[in-house]
């Protein structure tokens, strides 16, 4: 700012004594770059990133970190109760999946696969998102068809190729259990005693409303502690929050997304069909191909990545950005890609710079205890499907429990 003053002293000294010396010469032509001048006659700085609306106050080109609106009002009786539910093969039509099995907490509460598997090891279609910090997110699904937590577990519990279940079995199975209708009836005193659908989305919501991840290594740089970053880390995020990248635009903090919708021109596996994605929810054409952006919390856990698991790697994933605007769009296929897409260039040492930065935003603080034993007494997980697509027998063994 000094430098600033000092400058703008000499460029006002400067077109004074010629404004003196020739009343017709204008101040403006001495208004240096970032510079404005104003209707009276100042010459201000002026940076225009201050009033570009998709950055303003969102900690772009920054470290900004702070707690996003999220929601409250859940009782440690609800959270524990939707626990159980969570990881309850119960819950599914033949009792061989749990929502675990497609959200395992030590893979970022996603799976692992390029995109999940059904019961009978189908191809659902896309990758198992994360469940870090849901409770903030006002869409959910790739494709952002869902508007609530509530509405986003009905897809699943009910999809044919998840876990198939029906409302009347989902709510006869769980009245069935003598320990669950204990339970319920702890969570929801004012209940009447009966398990209704409105309550066990209502605890399966409340749990993932526990999965709050805001204490990475980044967020205690952010916070002022700067040796919480090795300086290839400092230099991936500056990478990152750079008008180069411009990772920040869209992956923004402290929740690493803006929540909104982008065209990235994501290219599909081999051999399979364009997914439209939000074209279909909003049936809107040019948002054809268009995906939610995704945190970015915990990204080192949830490979692979994209919608469709295409990038197995962080570094793979990074450099797509890389390859030219549109690159990946199928022949004849219209996309109307994100303005965001463009071509940054980075070099191979500012990729692998980016990559280095994205694994400091790990953080498991709130990992949740996988319970030793169900009300059902089923295995937690259910069947577990491998990676070749069969389904795995029925698991004899839990995993190892963790605080």
């Amino acid at each position: 700012m000094k430098l600033c003053a000092l400058l703008l002293g000499v460029v006002l000294a400067t077109a004074s004594g010629a404004a003196a010396a020739d009343p017709s010469i204008r101040l403006r032509e001495y208004c240096p770059p970032s510079f404005e001048l104003l209707p009276e006659g100042v010459c201000a700085l002026r940076n225009r990133y201050q009033v570009y609306g998709s950055l303003q106050d969102a900690g772009v080109g920054g470290t900004t970190t702070h707690l996003p609106p999220h929601r409250e009002g859940f009782t440690p009786q609800q959270m524990d109760l939707g626990r159980y539910l969570f990881f309850d093969p119960l819950l599914s039509a033949d009792r061989g999946s749990s929502c675990a099995s497609c959200h395992d907490p030590e893979l970022g509460f996603s799976d692992g696969r390029a995109r999940a598997v059904g019961p009978a090891g189908e191809d659902v279609g896309r990758a198992a998102p994360t469940l870090w910090n849901v409770t903030f997110l006002k869409r959910l699904q790739w494709d952002a068809s869902a508007r609530s937590l509530e509405e986003q577990m009905q897809g699943s519990l009910f999809s044919a190729v998840e876990m198939a279940n029906t409302p009347a079995k989902l709510v006869a199975d769980l009245n069935a259990n003598a320990q669950y209708r204990r339970l319920f009836a702890e969570a929801f005193p004012a209940e009447t005693g009966v398990v209704t659908l409105a309550a066990i989305y209502r605890a399966i919501a409340a749990f993932q409303s526990s999965l709050i991840s805001l204490n990475s290594r980044y967020d205690r740089y952010a916070l002022g502690y700067p040796q919480a970053l090795s300086a290839h880390e400092i230099e991936g995020l500056n990478v990152f929050r750079s008008f180069v990248a411009r990772c920040a635009e869209c992956h923004t903090p402290p929740l690493f997304t803006n929540q909104q919708i982008a065209v990235i021109g994501s290219p599909e596996p081999a051999g399979r069909a364009l997914d439209v994605g939000a074209e279909k929810t909003f049936n809107a054409p040019k948002l054809k191909g268009g995906f939610k952006v995704p945190t970015l919390r915990n990204i080192a856990l949830t490979a692979p990545y994209m919608h469709s698991g295409r990038f197995a790697t962080l570094r793979e994933a990074v450099a797509f950005y890389t390859g030219g605007r549109g690159h990946a769009v199928p022949p004849g296929v219209e996309m109307y890609l994100h303005w965001h897409i463009w071509e940054p260039r980075l070099s191979d040492q500012e990729l692998d710079r980016l990559v280095d930065f994205l694994q400091t935003l790990t953080d498991e603080s709130f990992m949740p205890q996988v319970p030793e034993r169900l009300p059902s007494g089923l295995p937690p997980f259910g069947r577990r499907a491998i990676s070749g697509g069969a389904v795995a027998g029925p698991v004899q063994t839990t995993k190892g429990s963790r605080t």
